[in-house]
């Protein structure tokens, strides 16, 4: 059975954080930031607003492109790396405010590639047919778990999500190739050290900030402008399909230079590849799903385009996905 995307829906919060309003925060400056990130600003969740409330206005979104109802729903993935709570699953509440009644559901915790990830277990349960229809979101409120005083990463994330509804498609669309992967000797690289079983939540783990992220940016980037461009290659080679066949090239939005080199290694035009960094930060798990929503809106999709996804994120974990609009 060929599965693919029946609709596509995204949210931003409505707060802007800009490279100025940083400079007032930590010692940074625009052209610092803009120069080796390419991001100009960022969105911020408000007060009220946690995870699952993104993920509901992106998933309301999808199910209307999709044409269905909530009720019609049987299975919610919810990929994020910032849950509302350790439980009930984030992926529960939306299926509870969503009515989505007769729908499984669970969190799937890849950071930057949960979203691919989600995708691959979805579009498996659709294709074995024990499913019908699927409702796949990478949400994240980054601002949430970031240390506005650490200069190397406050500049890097924002919030959002982005929704899709999958299920069967007409022959020769859909899904072509999945390529997942992890490396979890590289988990130190990019973390969050407090609040799990490890070390759980006190006045110690607070008093050391080990509530917010942690990375080591030089070794991240060394990893992604490798894995990025051999993921890609890899989904490709499992779809049958050549890289000059690539209509739009989706990948995961966290640092201009590495979507750079990923154009250089798949010898695409920038003007085949979504670029929304500046706008939006590193948003985790959401950055490739708005970036395709934001693409579909915008009109750069068509019926028959060949698509390519590609992320890569903490664990540290990548995926690749070829499909066919």
């Amino acid at each position: 059975m060929p599965v693919g995307i029946l609709g596509i829906g995204k949210y931003a919060p409505e707060r802007s954080l800009t490279n100025q309003e940083l400079e007032q925060m930590v010692d940074t400056n625009d052209e610092w930031i803009v120069s080796r990130t390419g991001i100009r600003e960022r969105r911020i969740a408000a007060e009220h607003e946690a995870t699952s409330d993104l993920a509901y206005e992106a998933a309301v979104k999808a199910l209307a492109s999709a044409n269905i109802t909530a009720d019609q729903l049987d299975l919610i993935i919810v990929a994020t790396i910032t849950p509302d709570m350790f439980f009930p699953s984030t992926a529960c509440i939306l299926q509870d405010r969503l009515g989505a009644k007769k729908a499984a559901a669970f969190d799937l915790s890849a950071a930057c590639s949960g979203f691919i990830y989600g995708l691959a277990n979805a579009s498996g349960f659709i294709a074995l047919g024990m499913y019908k229809y699927a409702l796949v979101i990478g949400a994240d409120t980054l601002s949430r778990i970031t240390d506005y005083t650490d200069r190397n990463t406050c500049v890097l994330f924002g919030d959002g999500a982005g929704a899709v509804v999958i299920g069967e498609v007409p022959e020769g669309r859909g899904f072509k190739s999945f390529e997942l992967g992890a490396d979890g000797s590289g988990g130190p690289h990019l973390r969050i050290q407090g609040g799990g079983s490890r070390q759980p939540s006190s006045e110690e783990t607070v008093a050391g900030k080990r509530h917010f992220i942690e990375m080591n940016g030089r070794e991240v980037f060394k990893f992604a402008a490798r894995i990025m461009g051999n993921a890609a290659e890899e989904a490709l080679r499992k779809a049958g399909v050549d890289k000059s066949e690539i209509d739009l090239l989706v990948p995961h939005q966290a640092n201009i230079r590495i979507i750079q080199a990923s154009l250089e290694r798949l010898e695409l035009p920038p003007e085949k590849c979504v670029i929304n960094v500046d706008r939006y930060g590193n948003m985790s798990a959401a950055s490739i799903p708005l970036a395709l929503a934001e693409a579909a809106e915008e009109g750069r999709v068509s019926e028959g385009d060949t698509i390519a996804l590609v992320g890569f994120g903490g664990g540290l974990t990548w995926g690749a996905s070829v499909l066919v609009w």
